[in-house]
Formats: C-alpha cells, structure tokens, sequence
C-alpha cells in the first residue's frame, strides 16, 4: 500500500446517483487523507436498514450522487496530519458515529453522543475543509454518515475508527460497526440480572442483537414480541424463550406480557420504531424495578404518551445510540467478546455477495430476507 501514499486512488465504488435507482459500480478518484483524517481499504461491508432509508430518501433530504454505506470492516492504507493512534496496517472497524475524546460527551463517562462527531446524515462531505475526498471526472460525489464503505477505498475522520484485534476475522466483525452493537449495547444499557425476565420488541437484526445480549447477561426468560410469525422459530437461536404476536390478541400486548409475567418484565428493549411498540415496551415493564430501552428512531412527529403514574410507580424508561458505546474506547472489547466466544455473530449473517452484486443485497433487505448481507470488496 506504501505506493499509494500521498497519491489518489482509483479504485471501484457504488455510487447512488439517485433516489431508490440501483448503485451503479463506478471508477472514483479517493483523494488522499487530510489533517485527522485515515485513508482505508475497505474488505468487507455489509447493508443496513439506514442505508436503504437514505437510498430511499423518502424523508429526508436527499443528498446525491452519494457512496452509501457503514458496516465495513477495512484496513488502514495512510494516514494524514495529527493521526497518531493509528498506523498503515492497522485493522479498524469504521464507525457513523465518532469519538473526539475531547468533548464534554467524550469527556463524560455516561455519554457516548460526541459533540465534533456526532452523526450527522445530512453531511456530504469531510469536517475538516467542507470538502469531498471522492470524485469522478473532476466532479465530488457525497460522502455518506462519514464512512462511505460502498468503495474499495475510503477516507474516514480518525475520530470514527475503531482500531481492532488484528486476529479478528473482518467477515465476521464488520457487523459489529452498526447494528448487532447497538441491539446488543440497549440490552447492556438495561442492565438484566441473572434469572430476569426480558421483553424484545422487534426481530430484525438489532432486536435479535438486543436478544443476544439478553442471552449472554444470563435472562431466564427472553420475550420476542413482532407481528411476523415466520421469525420466531429463527429468534430461538439467539436465546428466545417465548414469543408474543400483538395481532393474536384483542388486548394490548403490554397487558399480554404483564400477565404472562405476574405484573410485568424485569427488563424490555423496543427495536422498531414504532411509536405504539415504544408506549408497550414501558408499560409492560415491572413496577417498582422496570426498565425499558428505546432503541428504534421513530417518525419524526411522533408523540410518547403514557400516564404519569406508570413513572411515579418506579418504572424507568431510557433511550440509548449506539448502545451507549464509545466507538473508539469501547468497540474493541466488543469485538475481544466475540474473539473469546462469549458473543455469536454467525448467527446473523445469512447471505454473502460479491461487491459486484450490491444490489442484490437491497433487493433481499427490501424483500426482508435474512439478517445481514455480508460484501466482499475483494471479490
């Protein structure tokens, strides 16, 4: 790689020209790295829910011709001005999210919502000069949460760059930069003891993750609640105990769930979204010692309503991003969990692609097959 030092890199990469319209594998021009900021190759990414929402861009501004993509897993090619954690060679897992050590949020120990490095999807371009390090024929193509994994090369802020355990197969970890830390994290963030009883909303990835962690901290029962009745039998290996279908019922689930288990759950996590999932997460949580995990990001006009004495009876009710991980500090002990085999992540990936068949891997994500699609940029 010391060849390409200093130099641009052609390389290929997917660009989304245009809302919904399939990526289009292209030649781009990576400039080189600027001042804190890595030049990586990227060797695995795999697709996440955000992606395609930002694809879609059906609510939100849309930003293109963009390179998506931020569940990678890569290798650090060069490094610019003031990088001095991490070196060519290095293995990191590249983040959306980022860590100054800086900021008050970097500074605190509760906090992982960097102030510099926060995510930020309406951004296109690098913080240090407002500028694109990709481009093609002259023209800069947008950058995308800061990672733009969708290429075979990529500049990312130091800040946003977990360096990992070099032993730590790539194919397997680049799902812990998204979505399988976040689920797992929320489930942390909740804190269920040995023998407790915990309710999941959701069984996508991040909800299985959440159950994982549920799994792993020793819960006796593990309580998946989702409206597709063809995922429970898959949630049993993640720990899944019982499961509960909302549209069995002519009752609120929350009451399901509070009779199922003598007054309620010790511990839920709410991975959907959806404002009415959020409102049941709590209120099915026990009184007196309860603590519910939002996860999912809802509609952004969506209102929480609940009865004040559902909290003055000492119910808790959090919210968590990125399962209050520090990207720098903390991923790297996740991936020593999965090293240690404390932590599955096999069990979440069910298809792999060459890079030449991204598209194929929204196609099975909008068709809601499988768990995660792992991309191999390499073949």
């Amino acid at each position: 790689m010391s060849s390409t030092v200093g130099q641009v890199i052609r390389c290929k990469a997917a660009v989304a020209w245009q809302p919904g319209k399939p990526l289009v594998i292209e030649e781009v021009e990576v400039a080189p790295p600027q001042k804190m900021e890595v030049r990586l190759k990227i060797l695995y990414t795999s697709l996440c829910h955000t992606d395609v929402y930002f694809w879609e861009a059906k609510g939100q501004n849309p930003v293109f011709p963009r390179i998506l993509g931020h569940e990678a897993a890569g290798i650090v090619e060069s490094v610019g001005e003031g990088v001095t954690e991490l070196v060519p060679g290095d293995h990191v897992l590249p983040v959306f999210t980022g860590e100054c050590k800086d900021c008050a949020h970097c500074k605190s120990e509760e906090s992982n919502m960097c102030s510099l490095l926060r995510i930020n999807t309406d951004r296109g371009v690098m913080i240090h000069d407002g500028q694109s390090r990709f481009s093609i024929n002259g023209k800069p193509i947008f950058h995308f949460v800061g990672t733009s994994t969708f290429s075979e090369y990529t500049v990312v802020h130091v800040g946003c760059l977990a360096k990992i355990n070099p032993l730590a197969p790539l194919d397997k970890v680049c799902v812990l930069s998204c979505g399988i830390s976040t689920g797992l994290g929320a489930t942390l963030v909740a804190k269920p003891t040995k023998g407790s009883s915990v309710a999941i909303f959701g069984l996508g990835a991040v909800g299985l993750a959440a159950a994982e962690g549920a799994r792993i901290a020793g819960a006796s029962r593990i309580i998946d609640v989702d409206l597709n009745a063809s995922r429970f039998e898959e949630a049993k290996k993640f720990g899944v105990t019982e499961f509960v279908n909302p549209k069995d019922y002519s009752k609120p689930v929350q009451e399901v769930i509070a009779e199922m288990t003598d007054g309620g759950v010790d511990r839920s996590v709410e991975c959907t979204g959806h404002i009415d999932a959020m409102i049941s997460a709590f209120e099915c949580v026990h009184d007196g010692w309860g603590v519910a995990v939002l996860v999912g990001v809802p509609h952004k006009e969506a209102v929480f309503k609940t009865h004040p004495m559902n909290l003055l009876n000492e119910r808790t009710l959090k919210g968590t991003f990125f399962g209050n991980y520090k990207p720098r500090s903390d991923l790297p002990s996740v991936v020593e969990k999965y090293m240690n085999k404390e932590l599955e992540l096999e069990k979440f990936i069910t298809h792999k692609l060459p890079f030449a068949q991204i598209n194929k891997a929204f196609d099975l994500m909008l068709k809601g097959e499988g768990l995660r699609c792992i991309i191999n940029m390499e073949d």
